[in-house]
Parts: structure tokens; sequence; C-alpha cells
């Protein structure tokens, strides 16, 4: 996979994406992650790549063309026309099922709004997509940027050990993740589940499906209504949920 961020701090985007897991999959070569400098495309003497609106109104709009010029160049370097997403309060909120959509192109450029936003035809002509990351304003566009490009890094093939690393964590299957625990099997008096200790790995897989739905009832249950539970997970909610209700 190739990420390429499109952004007026690449030092800051490149420090991010250049440590831990994320460096050592750059070190391995099994991901590319290019940030490009939006004021090396624009021919103002002065490097500006933001003008004020048609209009009127607060705030300056990055223009189109050093975004175009840029986007193009990036086209040239990939050789091919990477899928490019917008950073913006406008589009439609990050969850992991986008994150595992997105991460299905082999080729992703991600372009970092700042000011009052871009000029409306870079987003006709060239974005396919807008994402936010939540309903609140930041000062750029650089983090939620770098949240998207770590998320989609680590579902690329060879960045984590193995899928198992992301594949039970929250959210990929739809719901939150059990419970865990490390040494010392007591701790200050808390001990942890005994079927953790008893080495049947189907009743231990068993036992964390089953916090999960429990976790997910009662921290997120929003997120039950978009799954299709089976009868059995159905039964041990409703035995189960309510109990712990009463608790």
């Amino acid at each position: 996979m190739r990420i390429d961020l499109i952004t007026l701090f690449p030092e800051m985007c490149q420090t991010v994406m250049g440590e831990s897991i994320i460096g050592r999959a750059q070190k391995k070569g099994v991901l590319q992650v290019h940030c490009h400098q939006l004021r090396d495309y624009t021919y103002d003497k002065h490097n500006r790549v933001d003008d004020a609106p048609y209009g009127g109104g607060m705030g300056m709009l990055l223009m189109a063309e050093p975004i175009a010029d840029c986007f193009e160049h990036v086209c040239q370097q990939v050789g091919a026309r990477p899928y490019l997403v917008y950073m913006s309060p406008q589009g439609s909120v990050l969850n992991q099922q986008k994150v595992k959509e997105i991460s299905s192109h082999e080729n992703v450029c991600i372009l970092c709004g700042h000011y009052e936003g871009v000029d409306e035809r870079v987003l006709e002509e060239f974005v396919d997509e807008q994402i936010s990351i939540g309903d609140f304003v930041l000062t750029g566009g650089e983090l939620p940027a770098l949240i998207l490009a770590d998320a989609i890094s680590r579902l690329a093939p060879g960045v984590l050990s193995d899928d198992e690393c992301f594949e039970e964590e929250s959210h990929f299957s739809g719901l939150l993740e059990y419970p865990q625990y490390t040494r010392p099997s007591c701790w200050r008096g808390r001990d942890i589940p005994e079927v953790l200790l008893s080495g049947h790995h189907a009743n231990i897989k068993k036992w964390r499906h089953q916090q999960s739905l429990l976790r997910t009832a009662n921290a997120r249950p929003d997120l039950l209504e978009k799954l299709e539970l089976s009868p059995e997970d159905q039964r041990f909610l409703a035995e189960n949920f309510q109990q712990n209700d009463k608790e």
C-alpha cells in the first residue's frame, strides 16, 4: 500500500508516520508514505496557496491550482490515479467499516484542508470521498488525515504480524473488544476469570465473544442495532444483559 498526504505541514506528518509500527512497516518495505508540501506547487513568488473567497466572508480558501498540480504530480509518481480523500467536517464520519473500505485501495491520497476549506471545484474534479473524524472543528486537516492514514495502514498486509492483531479489536467485527488481563492472575484481591486459566481454547473464544456482546450492549447499544445477531447471541443477551442491569 502507498499513502500520499497533501499538506502544508509535511514534517509533522512524516514525524508521526515514521514512528512505531507504521515506521517499521515502511522500513520493511510493506508500506510507503509520502508527504507533499502544497506550497511547492504554487507559482506565486510568496508561495501562497490561499486566497479570499468570492462573494466575501471570513477566512481564506485553499486555491484549486496548487492542489490540482500536486495531485497530478502524485498520479505521475504512482503511475496510477490514487483514491483521493479530503478530510472535511462535511464528510461521512469515519468508522472501522469505512477504514476497511478505504484500505482496499492499493494507493490512497489524503488532502489536508486548512483555513475555511478548499475551492469547491477541487472537490468536484478530483475528490472521491470526504471523511470526517467527528462533529468538531480543528485548526487543520493534518490530525484527521494522520488518524485515517494510521487506521488504513494497520490493515495493509505485512504491517501487523498477524491478521488476528486487528480482527479481534474493537469495531472490526462491529463489537467492542472483550476484557483482557495479564500477570499476575490476582492483583489487589482481584482475580481474573477462571476460564482464561483453563487452557480450553474453544471455551475461551466463546467467553470472549460473549463478553464483547455484553460490553457492546452496555457501552454502545447502537452498534448492536447494526448487526445481525445469531439466535444463540440473542438468547445470551436476553438472559445475561438483563441480569447485568439488575446487578
